[in-house]
């Protein structure tokens, strides 16, 4: 796609783009003059779909009518409510339906899941992760190495961008692995990382784990909603998610995990069991020892929070609309119009640090503004702008396909150029 830098040719973009009209499905937040900003903080929290309201509004209305029937009279029954979001979900993250459940938050499903999968011996007992990980994620495998008895200063592994450089290299999670793959009992990385915004290659990852014995698990935090995972092609063993970032579901709302099919029905994995991970049939029965469900469904703890999985339901139902393909297909030519409108402004202050390949990122670019503080931030948001500030001088910018627009996009660049000079 040849790109121009003016705003005839953004709007000739939006004029020619099959998506658009899903720009409408969402709320816009506003400035005290009743404007909407132009918004570009989907990898932080996602926009409120417009039938999100009504979706929670029918629950409450059911709870209103039902009381406690609302389990198996409700317009959707709440008993089975998360099953209402697992075809969905398991497109959008490349899974069966089976390899997938909404549940919990992310970090309680990375603990969940490093119980069965991070199984440490005297002799394999360490985590590798990128070195700029999300700070949770780090707290979470820390502490397991802890709880384990072990040192994360011998136990935690960070693969980190050589001196100079903002970027994971592959070659060198090789040469870690070669080194010290014997002693690696799991590899947990984030498949998008927050920050730089760099996808990494699930699938080698996986093969490379696999190869030297270790478990393989992602955080998709960054990933769900914004690349195609595909995790059971991948065939990594586990991965977890959020969903108020680019699937739009509210903040804090509930997040979600993959199993890989191969892992179904393996009674030797440990697990922290809870009775809504026990055998439907004999649930409410109340005097049966734990009968596990197969597949991602064993790993639930207890009964989902309804208000929540409306929320959930509403936006995944936006995305089966416009679909996971089509939605990439403009996220790569939407950031790279940006990269380019970043370029075109030839400034030397500016840097970008997310990889300028297309297959290696998502819907979001790096901005590194030398010797810029916060103050930056605070003038773009005072100039109409809601974007993502992280130390020390990086502003993340997240064009996401379904409710953002060349325009928006060409918008942004004009005010930071105005600030800027």
């Amino acid at each position: 796609m040849t790109y121009q830098n003016n705003r005839e040719f953004a709007k000739q973009c939006d004029a020619q783009d099959s998506l658009a009209h899903f720009r409408d499905e969402f709320l816009f937040p506003k400035d005290k003059n009743g404007n909407p900003f132009v918004y570009l903080c989907g990898n932080s929290l996602g926009l409120q779909p417009k039938r999100t309201q009504s979706y929670i509004e029918q629950e409450l209305k059911d709870w209103a009518a039902h009381g406690v029937e609302g389990h198996t009279d409700a317009t959707h029954p709440w008993l089975p409510y998360h099953e209402f979001l697992t075809e969905n979900m398991a497109k959008l993250v490349g899974a069966k339906p089976s390899e997938v459940v909404v549940m919990n938050t992310l970090t309680t499903n990375l603990h969940l899941l490093m119980v069965s999968f991070y199984q440490p011996t005297q002799t394999r007992y360490k985590i590798v992760i990128e070195s700029d990980a999300f700070p949770s994620d780090k707290y979470a495998v820390e502490s397991q190495l802890r709880f384990h008895g072990f040192d994360p200063e011998d136990g935690l592994i960070l693969w980190k961008p050589r001196e100079g450089e903002e970027l994971c290299r592959f070659e060198d999670l090789e040469a870690i692995m070669e080194t010290q793959g014997g002693e690696i009992a799991l590899l947990m990385i984030g498949s998008t990382n927050y920050y730089s915004g760099q996808h990494f290659p699930l699938k080698k990852i996986t093969e490379l784990g696999h190869s030297h014995g270790c478990m393989v698990g992602f955080d998709l935090a960054h990933g769900a909603g914004n690349i195609e995972p595909h995790l059971h092609e991948t065939g990594a063993d586990f991965a977890v998610w959020c969903s108020y970032k680019y699937i739009n579901s509210g903040p804090g709302s509930l997040g979600g995990l993959f199993v890989h099919e191969r892992h179904a029905h393996n009674p030797q994995l440990k697990r922290f069991a809870g009775w809504w991970g026990h055998n439907k049939k004999t649930r409410f029965n109340m005097r049966h020892d734990f009968d596990v469900l197969p597949g991602a469904e064993g790993w639930q703890l207890s009964n989902p929070p309804i208000l929540s999985m409306a929320a959930i339901r509403a936006s995944l139902e936006v995305f089966a609309e416009a679909g996971l393909k089509n939605l990439r297909a403009k996220s790569i030519k939407l950031t790279g119009y940006l990269e380019f409108l970043m370029d075109e402004l030839n400034d030397p202050r500016i840097n970008i640090i997310t990889p300028r390949n297309p297959d290696e990122r998502g819907a979001q670019l790096s901005i590194q503004v030398i010797s810029a503080n916060k103050q930056l931030h605070d003038q773009l948001t005072e100039a109409g702008v809601i974007s993502d500030w992280r130390e020390p001088d990086v502003i993340r910018v997240a064009p996401t396909p379904l409710y953002n627009s060349f325009e928006d996009v060409y918008e942004f660049v004009q005010r930071l150029k105005s600030i800027l000079h």
